[in-house]
Protein backbone atom coordinates (compact mmCIF):
# COMPACT_ATOMS: atom_id res chain seq x y z
CA UNK A 1 0.00 0.00 0.00
CA UNK A 2 2.67 2.43 0.87
CA UNK A 3 4.49 4.18 -1.64
CA UNK A 4 8.47 5.46 -1.59
CA UNK A 5 8.55 7.89 1.09
CA UNK A 6 9.37 11.44 -0.57
CA UNK A 7 12.99 12.76 -1.15
CA UNK A 8 11.98 16.22 0.63
CA UNK A 9 11.00 14.23 3.44
CA UNK A 10 13.84 12.73 3.81
CA UNK A 11 15.75 15.37 3.35
CA UNK A 12 13.89 17.38 6.03
CA UNK A 13 13.70 15.02 8.75
CA UNK A 14 17.97 15.06 8.00
CA UNK A 15 17.99 18.49 8.54
CA UNK A 16 15.91 18.66 11.95
CA UNK A 17 17.62 15.74 13.14
CA UNK A 18 21.47 17.67 13.02
CA UNK A 19 20.04 19.73 15.68
CA UNK A 20 20.86 18.51 19.37
CA UNK A 21 17.71 19.81 20.72
CA UNK A 22 18.40 17.94 24.22
CA UNK A 23 15.92 18.69 26.98
CA UNK A 24 16.61 16.67 29.64
CA UNK A 25 20.00 18.07 30.54
CA UNK A 26 23.22 18.76 28.81
CA UNK A 27 21.55 20.62 26.44
CA UNK A 28 22.06 24.27 25.06
CA UNK A 29 19.15 26.74 24.89
CA UNK A 30 19.98 27.92 21.53
CA UNK A 31 19.73 24.54 19.97
CA UNK A 32 16.36 24.14 21.13
CA UNK A 33 15.64 27.43 19.88
CA UNK A 34 17.26 26.81 16.54
CA UNK A 35 14.81 23.38 16.49
CA UNK A 36 11.99 25.73 17.29
CA UNK A 37 13.11 28.06 14.53
CA UNK A 38 13.40 25.28 12.18
CA UNK A 39 9.66 24.29 12.54
CA UNK A 40 8.41 28.42 11.71
CA UNK A 41 10.55 28.55 8.78
CA UNK A 42 8.54 25.79 7.06
CA UNK A 43 5.54 27.04 7.72
CA UNK A 44 6.87 30.08 7.14
CA UNK A 45 8.27 28.77 3.34
CA UNK A 46 4.53 27.35 2.95
CA UNK A 47 2.88 31.20 2.89
CA UNK A 48 1.84 30.14 6.45
CA UNK A 49 2.65 32.82 9.59
CA UNK A 50 4.44 31.21 12.53
CA UNK A 51 6.69 32.39 15.60
CA UNK A 52 8.56 31.30 18.29
CA UNK A 53 6.10 31.75 21.56
CA UNK A 54 8.09 32.05 25.25
CA UNK A 55 5.27 33.63 26.30
CA UNK A 56 4.89 30.59 29.47
CA UNK A 57 8.75 30.30 29.97
CA UNK A 58 11.08 27.87 29.32
CA UNK A 59 11.85 26.28 25.86
CA UNK A 60 10.00 28.40 22.91
CA UNK A 61 7.04 26.60 21.41
CA UNK A 62 6.65 26.88 17.93
CA UNK A 63 2.95 28.15 16.78
CA UNK A 64 1.88 28.88 13.43
CA UNK A 65 -1.05 28.73 11.06
CA UNK A 66 -2.08 27.07 7.67
CA UNK A 67 -4.74 28.06 5.53
CA UNK A 68 -7.06 25.82 4.05
CA UNK A 69 -8.14 26.28 0.77
CA UNK A 70 -11.81 27.19 1.35
CA UNK A 71 -13.20 29.58 3.59
CA UNK A 72 -15.41 27.57 5.45
CA UNK A 73 -13.37 24.68 6.02
CA UNK A 74 -12.54 23.10 9.65
CA UNK A 75 -9.71 23.30 11.94
CA UNK A 76 -7.49 21.06 13.05
CA UNK A 77 -4.12 21.76 15.70
CA UNK A 78 -1.24 19.37 14.96
CA UNK A 79 0.99 18.53 18.01
CA UNK A 80 4.65 17.11 18.61
CA UNK A 81 7.46 18.20 20.23
CA UNK A 82 11.04 18.36 18.97
CA UNK A 83 13.19 18.36 22.23
CA UNK A 84 15.16 14.95 22.68
CA UNK A 85 16.48 12.87 25.40
CA UNK A 86 20.22 13.05 26.24
CA UNK A 87 22.20 10.73 24.23
CA UNK A 88 24.05 8.75 27.23
CA UNK A 89 27.09 6.97 26.32
CA UNK A 90 28.27 8.31 22.76
CA UNK A 91 30.30 4.98 22.54
CA UNK A 92 27.01 3.41 22.72
CA UNK A 93 25.99 4.46 19.47
CA UNK A 94 26.75 3.56 16.18
CA UNK A 95 27.08 6.72 14.59
CA UNK A 96 27.18 9.88 16.41
CA UNK A 97 23.70 10.01 17.76
CA UNK A 98 23.33 13.81 15.61
CA UNK A 99 24.86 13.05 12.07
CA UNK A 100 21.67 11.30 11.07
CA UNK A 101 22.63 7.99 8.81
CA UNK A 102 20.42 6.05 6.97
CA UNK A 103 21.51 2.29 6.57
CA UNK A 104 18.71 -1.08 6.18
CA UNK A 105 16.32 0.95 5.75
CA UNK A 106 16.30 3.13 9.15
CA UNK A 107 17.70 6.41 9.64
CA UNK A 108 19.59 6.62 12.89
CA UNK A 109 19.81 9.31 15.15
CA UNK A 110 18.51 10.60 18.53
CA UNK A 111 14.87 12.21 18.11
CA UNK A 112 14.35 9.90 14.77
CA UNK A 113 11.54 7.89 16.31
CA UNK A 114 10.58 10.10 19.30
CA UNK A 115 9.41 12.60 17.87
CA UNK A 116 11.03 14.32 15.09
CA UNK A 117 10.37 11.75 12.58
CA UNK A 118 6.84 10.69 13.65
CA UNK A 119 5.31 14.35 14.02
CA UNK A 120 7.10 15.46 10.67
CA UNK A 121 4.89 13.70 8.08
CA UNK A 122 2.15 16.02 9.75
CA UNK A 123 3.87 19.12 9.32
CA UNK A 124 5.74 18.21 5.90
CA UNK A 125 2.12 17.28 3.97
CA UNK A 126 0.42 19.81 5.19
CA UNK A 127 3.04 22.09 3.83
CA UNK A 128 2.77 21.19 1.02
CA UNK A 129 -0.53 21.02 0.18
CA UNK A 130 -0.56 24.94 1.32
CA UNK A 131 1.89 25.40 -1.27
CA UNK A 132 -0.18 24.06 -3.70
CA UNK A 133 -3.28 26.02 -2.41
CA UNK A 134 -4.95 22.32 -1.91
CA UNK A 135 -4.82 22.18 1.71
CA UNK A 136 -8.25 20.51 2.93
CA UNK A 137 -8.61 21.92 6.69
CA UNK A 138 -6.78 24.86 8.27
CA UNK A 139 -4.10 23.41 10.24
CA UNK A 140 -2.50 25.19 13.64
CA UNK A 141 0.36 23.95 14.11
CA UNK A 142 2.14 23.84 17.85
CA UNK A 143 5.40 22.06 18.56
CA UNK A 144 6.92 21.88 22.13
CA UNK A 145 10.09 21.69 23.90
CA UNK A 146 9.55 19.96 26.92
CA UNK A 147 7.80 16.60 26.58
CA UNK A 148 10.80 14.89 27.80
CA UNK A 149 11.09 17.27 30.43
CA UNK A 150 7.58 18.31 31.85
CA UNK A 151 5.49 20.01 29.10
CA UNK A 152 4.71 23.20 31.71
CA UNK A 153 5.07 26.03 28.92
CA UNK A 154 3.05 24.06 26.39
CA UNK A 155 0.06 23.24 29.26
CA UNK A 156 -0.12 27.06 29.87
CA UNK A 157 -0.26 27.58 26.43
CA UNK A 158 -3.29 25.46 26.02
CA UNK A 159 -5.17 26.76 29.10
CA UNK A 160 -4.90 30.30 28.03
CA UNK A 161 -5.93 29.40 24.28
CA UNK A 162 -9.08 30.59 22.96
CA UNK A 163 -9.16 29.51 19.45
CA UNK A 164 -9.30 26.14 19.96
CA UNK A 165 -9.86 23.68 16.26
CA UNK A 166 -12.16 21.15 15.63
CA UNK A 167 -10.07 18.68 16.74
CA UNK A 168 -6.22 17.86 17.39
CA UNK A 169 -4.07 15.24 16.08
CA UNK A 170 -1.13 14.23 17.67
CA UNK A 171 1.86 11.80 16.16
CA UNK A 172 3.76 11.06 19.55
CA UNK A 173 2.09 7.17 19.31
CA UNK A 174 3.05 3.80 18.06
CA UNK A 175 1.14 1.22 15.77
CA UNK A 176 -0.38 -1.57 17.68
CA UNK A 177 2.13 -3.97 15.76
CA UNK A 178 4.37 -3.52 12.69
CA UNK A 179 1.33 -3.70 10.28
CA UNK A 180 -1.71 -2.30 12.14
CA UNK A 181 -1.98 1.56 12.70
CA UNK A 182 -3.72 2.66 16.15
CA UNK A 183 -5.81 5.44 17.16
CA UNK A 184 -4.76 5.77 21.44
CA UNK A 185 -7.94 6.64 22.82
CA UNK A 186 -6.71 6.25 26.65
CA UNK A 187 -3.59 7.85 27.85
CA UNK A 188 -2.83 7.01 32.00
CA UNK A 189 -2.23 9.37 34.39
CA UNK A 190 -0.14 9.37 37.45
CA UNK A 191 0.04 10.08 41.10
CA UNK A 192 3.98 9.82 42.46
CA UNK A 193 5.71 10.20 45.63
CA UNK A 194 9.23 10.42 46.41
CA UNK A 195 9.00 9.61 50.41
CA UNK A 196 12.13 10.55 52.79
CA UNK A 197 12.12 9.03 56.39
CA UNK A 198 14.64 9.95 59.37
CA UNK A 199 14.83 8.47 62.47
CA UNK A 200 18.39 9.54 64.26
CA UNK A 201 21.03 12.33 63.57
CA UNK A 202 23.26 9.53 62.59
CA UNK A 203 23.41 5.43 61.58
CA UNK A 204 24.02 3.69 65.03
CA UNK A 205 25.35 0.59 65.68
CA UNK A 206 22.82 -2.54 66.01
CA UNK A 207 24.36 -4.67 68.67
CA UNK A 208 24.74 -1.69 70.91
CA UNK A 209 20.92 0.01 69.81
CA UNK A 210 19.01 -2.35 67.18
CA UNK A 211 15.55 -3.54 68.74
CA UNK A 212 15.16 -0.16 71.62
CA UNK A 213 15.62 2.48 68.44
CA UNK A 214 13.48 3.61 65.35
CA UNK A 215 14.98 1.76 62.02
CA UNK A 216 14.25 4.80 58.99
CA UNK A 217 13.77 1.06 56.57
CA UNK A 218 11.58 -1.19 58.81
CA UNK A 219 9.29 2.75 58.83
CA UNK A 220 9.41 3.06 55.06
CA UNK A 221 8.70 -1.05 54.55
CA UNK A 222 5.70 -0.54 56.80
CA UNK A 223 5.03 2.74 54.87
CA UNK A 224 4.59 1.05 51.62
CA UNK A 225 2.94 -2.25 53.03
CA UNK A 226 0.09 0.22 53.41
CA UNK A 227 -0.20 0.97 49.58
CA UNK A 228 1.28 -2.29 48.15
CA UNK A 229 -0.97 -4.49 45.38
CA UNK A 230 -2.57 -7.05 46.44
CA UNK A 231 -1.75 -10.98 45.35
CA UNK A 232 -3.50 -10.46 41.74
CA UNK A 233 -0.89 -7.33 41.26
CA UNK A 234 -3.72 -4.79 41.31
CA UNK A 235 -3.38 -1.97 43.77
CA UNK A 236 -6.43 -2.04 47.05
CA UNK A 237 -9.56 -0.37 45.81
CA UNK A 238 -9.82 3.09 47.14
CA UNK A 239 -6.51 3.61 44.60
CA UNK A 240 -8.67 2.43 42.19
CA UNK A 241 -12.00 4.74 42.30
CA UNK A 242 -13.25 6.19 39.53
CA UNK A 243 -12.20 3.72 37.18
CA UNK A 244 -15.04 3.06 34.14
CA UNK A 245 -14.98 0.04 31.51
CA UNK A 246 -13.69 0.75 27.96
CA UNK A 247 -16.58 0.89 25.14
CA UNK A 248 -17.27 -2.56 23.15
CA UNK A 249 -15.66 -0.93 20.44
CA UNK A 250 -12.35 -1.00 22.13
CA UNK A 251 -12.45 -4.09 23.69
CA UNK A 252 -13.51 -5.49 20.13
CA UNK A 253 -10.16 -4.03 18.62
CA UNK A 254 -8.08 -5.58 21.74
CA UNK A 255 -9.12 -9.03 20.50
CA UNK A 256 -7.44 -8.14 17.45
CA UNK A 257 -4.17 -7.30 18.99
CA UNK A 258 -1.04 -9.42 20.23
CA UNK A 259 -2.12 -11.61 22.73
CA UNK A 260 -1.11 -10.25 25.86
CA UNK A 261 0.92 -13.98 27.24
CA UNK A 262 3.25 -12.70 23.82
CA UNK A 263 3.98 -8.88 24.99
CA UNK A 264 5.01 -9.97 28.35
CA UNK A 265 7.00 -13.07 26.92
CA UNK A 266 8.66 -10.77 24.77
CA UNK A 267 10.41 -8.62 27.11
CA UNK A 268 11.24 -11.60 29.63
CA UNK A 269 8.40 -10.59 32.14
CA UNK A 270 6.97 -12.69 34.30
CA UNK A 271 3.05 -12.66 34.95
CA UNK A 272 1.95 -11.42 38.93
CA UNK A 273 -0.67 -13.87 37.91
CA UNK A 274 -1.48 -16.74 35.78
CA UNK A 275 -4.34 -14.24 34.19
CA UNK A 276 -2.61 -11.38 33.64
CA UNK A 277 -1.21 -11.64 30.23
CA UNK A 278 -4.82 -12.76 28.93
CA UNK A 279 -5.74 -9.36 31.05
CA UNK A 280 -3.04 -7.81 30.22
CA UNK A 281 -4.65 -5.08 27.80
CA UNK A 282 -6.78 -4.38 30.61
CA UNK A 283 -4.71 -4.21 32.98
CA UNK A 284 -1.98 -1.56 31.35
CA UNK A 285 -5.25 0.48 29.52
CA UNK A 286 -8.32 0.87 31.60
CA UNK A 287 -7.07 -0.03 35.09
CA UNK A 288 -4.83 1.37 37.75
CA UNK A 289 -1.37 -0.17 38.63
CA UNK A 290 1.21 0.55 42.05
CA UNK A 291 4.67 -0.06 41.68
CA UNK A 292 7.41 0.54 44.10
CA UNK A 293 10.29 2.04 42.19
CA UNK A 294 13.27 2.41 44.51
CA UNK A 295 14.18 1.56 47.99
CA UNK A 296 17.62 2.94 48.83
CA UNK A 297 19.20 3.04 52.82
CA UNK A 298 21.41 1.47 54.77
CA UNK A 299 24.65 -0.57 54.25
CA UNK A 300 25.95 -4.19 54.08
CA UNK A 301 27.38 -4.04 58.08
CA UNK A 302 25.95 -3.84 61.29
CA UNK A 303 24.04 -0.71 61.92
CA UNK A 304 20.57 1.03 62.23
CA UNK A 305 19.90 3.07 59.36
CA UNK A 306 19.09 6.67 60.58
CA UNK A 307 17.69 7.12 56.90
CA UNK A 308 16.12 5.86 54.17
CA UNK A 309 14.44 6.54 50.55
CA UNK A 310 11.66 5.54 48.36
CA UNK A 311 9.87 6.18 45.25
CA UNK A 312 5.94 4.92 45.03
CA UNK A 313 4.02 5.63 41.28
CA UNK A 314 0.33 5.11 41.05
CA UNK A 315 -0.45 4.86 37.25
CA UNK A 316 -4.21 6.26 36.45
CA UNK A 317 -6.85 4.78 34.28
CA UNK A 318 -8.61 7.32 32.32
CA UNK A 319 -11.24 9.02 34.72
CA UNK A 320 -9.23 8.44 37.92
CA UNK A 321 -9.14 11.98 39.93
CA UNK A 322 -5.26 12.65 39.96
CA UNK A 323 -5.90 14.86 43.35
CA UNK A 324 -8.53 12.97 44.95
CA UNK A 325 -6.33 9.44 44.83
CA UNK A 326 -3.62 11.31 46.30
CA UNK A 327 -5.71 12.16 49.03
CA UNK A 328 -6.15 8.81 49.98
CA UNK A 329 -2.78 7.39 49.06
CA UNK A 330 -1.27 10.03 51.55
CA UNK A 331 -3.47 8.90 54.31
CA UNK A 332 -2.57 5.52 53.68
CA UNK A 333 1.03 6.22 53.71
CA UNK A 334 0.65 8.26 57.00
CA UNK A 335 -1.08 5.97 58.90
CA UNK A 336 1.71 3.83 59.56
CA UNK A 337 4.11 6.38 60.51
CA UNK A 338 5.06 5.91 64.29
CA UNK A 339 5.98 8.49 66.42
CA UNK A 340 9.50 9.98 66.61
CA UNK A 341 9.92 9.16 62.53
CA UNK A 342 10.75 12.63 60.58
CA UNK A 343 8.87 11.80 57.29
CA UNK A 344 8.64 13.97 53.70
CA UNK A 345 6.39 13.72 50.81
CA UNK A 346 6.98 14.88 47.98
CA UNK A 347 4.03 14.21 44.97
CA UNK A 348 3.80 14.72 41.45
CA UNK A 349 0.57 14.14 39.92
CA UNK A 350 -0.80 13.85 36.06
CA UNK A 351 -4.10 13.96 34.52
CA UNK A 352 -5.09 11.24 32.91
CA UNK A 353 -6.97 11.33 29.32
CA UNK A 354 -9.86 9.42 27.50
CA UNK A 355 -11.19 10.42 23.55
CA UNK A 356 -14.44 9.42 22.94
CA UNK A 357 -14.13 6.15 20.65
CA UNK A 358 -17.13 6.76 18.92
CA UNK A 359 -16.49 10.71 18.51
CA UNK A 360 -16.64 12.09 14.74
CA UNK A 361 -13.09 12.71 14.29
CA UNK A 362 -11.82 9.36 15.56
CA UNK A 363 -14.51 7.64 13.64
CA UNK A 364 -13.43 9.65 10.48
CA UNK A 365 -8.89 9.74 12.08
CA UNK A 366 -9.60 5.35 12.24
CA UNK A 367 -11.31 5.01 8.59
CA UNK A 368 -8.38 7.47 6.84
CA UNK A 369 -5.83 5.22 8.97
CA UNK A 370 -7.23 1.74 7.45
CA UNK A 371 -6.78 3.20 4.06
CA UNK A 372 -3.54 4.94 4.22
CA UNK A 373 -2.09 1.21 5.85
CA UNK A 374 -4.25 -1.29 4.27
CA UNK A 375 -5.20 -2.92 7.69
CA UNK A 376 -7.89 -1.83 9.82
CA UNK A 377 -7.51 0.49 12.59
CA UNK A 378 -7.04 -0.57 16.25
CA UNK A 379 -8.37 1.47 19.13
CA UNK A 380 -5.69 0.73 22.12
CA UNK A 381 -4.81 2.66 25.04
CA UNK A 382 -1.24 3.57 26.30
CA UNK A 383 0.20 2.87 30.38
CA UNK A 384 1.90 5.67 29.28
CA UNK A 385 1.44 9.75 29.53
CA UNK A 386 1.99 12.47 26.92
CA UNK A 387 0.88 15.14 29.12
CA UNK A 388 0.37 17.84 26.21
CA UNK A 389 -2.77 15.66 25.31
CA UNK A 390 -4.58 14.73 28.25
CA UNK A 391 -4.23 19.26 28.96
CA UNK A 392 -5.99 19.29 25.17
CA UNK A 393 -8.68 16.22 25.51
CA UNK A 394 -9.54 18.42 29.52
CA UNK A 395 -9.86 21.41 27.31
CA UNK A 396 -12.12 19.79 25.82
CA UNK A 397 -10.61 19.64 22.39
CA UNK A 398 -11.21 16.07 20.60
CA UNK A 399 -8.11 14.99 19.71
CA UNK A 400 -6.70 11.79 17.56
CA UNK A 401 -3.79 10.34 18.75
CA UNK A 402 -1.54 7.89 16.55
CA UNK A 403 2.12 7.24 15.50
CA UNK A 404 4.25 4.75 13.65
CA UNK A 405 6.64 4.15 16.29
CA UNK A 406 7.68 0.16 17.22
CA UNK A 407 9.64 -1.31 19.68
CA UNK A 408 12.60 -1.83 17.32
CA UNK A 409 13.14 2.10 17.14
CA UNK A 410 14.87 2.05 20.47
CA UNK A 411 13.22 5.84 21.42
CA UNK A 412 15.19 6.98 24.63
CA UNK A 413 18.39 4.27 24.20
CA UNK A 414 21.65 4.40 21.94
CA UNK A 415 20.72 4.10 18.17
CA UNK A 416 17.80 5.29 18.18
CA UNK A 417 15.89 4.96 14.46
CA UNK A 418 12.92 5.41 12.97
CA UNK A 419 12.30 3.06 9.69
CA UNK A 420 11.53 4.20 6.24
CA UNK A 421 8.60 2.54 6.13
CA UNK A 422 7.05 4.14 8.95
CA UNK A 423 7.85 7.74 7.26
CA UNK A 424 6.18 5.97 4.40
CA UNK A 425 3.35 5.40 6.44
CA UNK A 426 2.77 8.37 8.25
CA UNK A 427 3.51 10.68 5.27
CA UNK A 428 0.36 8.73 3.50
CA UNK A 429 -1.81 8.98 6.65
CA UNK A 430 -0.89 12.33 7.06
CA UNK A 431 -2.43 12.97 3.59
CA UNK A 432 -5.42 10.59 4.39
CA UNK A 433 -6.23 12.49 7.33
CA UNK A 434 -6.56 15.87 6.38
CA UNK A 435 -8.66 14.69 3.38
CA UNK A 436 -11.11 13.15 6.31
CA UNK A 437 -10.80 15.57 8.88
CA UNK A 438 -12.50 18.08 6.23
CA UNK A 439 -15.73 16.22 6.31
CA UNK A 440 -16.04 17.81 9.89
CA UNK A 441 -19.59 19.29 11.11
Amino acid sequence: MCRAVAPSLIDELTDWLRIPSISTGGGDPKDLARAADWVCERVEAAGGSAEPDTTYGGNPLAIGDLKAARADAPTVLIYGHYDVQAVGEESDWTTPPFEPDIRDGRIYARGAADDKGNFLPLLHVACELAREDRLPVNVRVVVEGEEEAGSEAVAKWIAADERGADCAVVFDGGMADENTPAVTVGLRGMVMVEIGVRTAPRDLHSGIYGGSVLNALHVLLGMLATVAPGPDGRPREELRAGITPPAPSELESWERLKPGDTVLSEVGGRPVTAAAGSEYYMRNGADAALEVNRITGGEPRTIVPATAQGTVSLRLAPRQDPAAIKEVMEGLLRSAIPDGAEVTLEWSLAEPALSDPESQPVKLAAEALGKACGVPTALVRTGGSIPAVAELINHGMPTVVSGFVLPDDAFHAPNESFSLRSLELGERSAHELYSALAKLA
